[in-house]
């Protein structure tokens, strides 16, 4: 018994590629970096975090730094992530690479609020038929066209 049709999309243009986060939600994040860093290199040269040398302060501070350095890590993934929409599915760089092909797409959802974009990118949640999802970050307003057209065009397949 075979199962049901895949989805077929073909993006307008072929190949599509934007900014998963829009330019001052980055900015927002840089603050954020560099304001934590700030207050911590701070903190460390007052003596807040105990020791009689720098270094012994720098041992105490050891998992705010490190904290510190999960922060920037997810920062510059911030800055880099790029959404893909292509002949064969969605593609997102991001702390881990997200992909998801059209065939067996059973729904997808854009979820955004409208004149917040600038601040909170939309997610475009994808689900298959054997129910794995994945989310996406599209901040490119081409791209969220495409979403939304993919959205009703996979609505409209699985009423059939």
């Amino acid at each position: 018994m075979p199962g049901p049709e895949p989805f077929r999309f073909s993006p307008q243009p072929q190949t599509l590629e934007g900014a998963a986060f829009s330019r001052s939600f980055q900015a927002i994040t840089l603050a954020v970096v560099a304001g934590s860093g700030y207050a911590l290199i701070s903190l460390l040269l007052q003596g807040k975090f105990g020791g009689d040398t720098p270094l012994e302060g720098l041992r105490a501070a050891g998992w705010f730094l490190l904290g510190w350095c999960l922060l920037a890590w997810t920062a510059w993934h911030v800055f880099k992530s790029r959404i893909c929409i292509d002949g064969q599915g969605l593609h997102q760089t991001w702390l881990w690479d997200k992909h998801m092909v059209y065939d067996d797409l059973a729904f997808a959802k854009l979820i955004r609020v409208r004149g917040l974009e600038w601040l909170m990118a939309p997610r475009f949640y994808v689900r298959t038929l054997m129910g794995k999802f994945a989310v996406f970050y599209v901040s490119d307003p081409q791209a969220l066209l495409e979403c939304e057209r993919m959205a009703k065009a996979l609505q409209d397949f699985r009423k059939l």
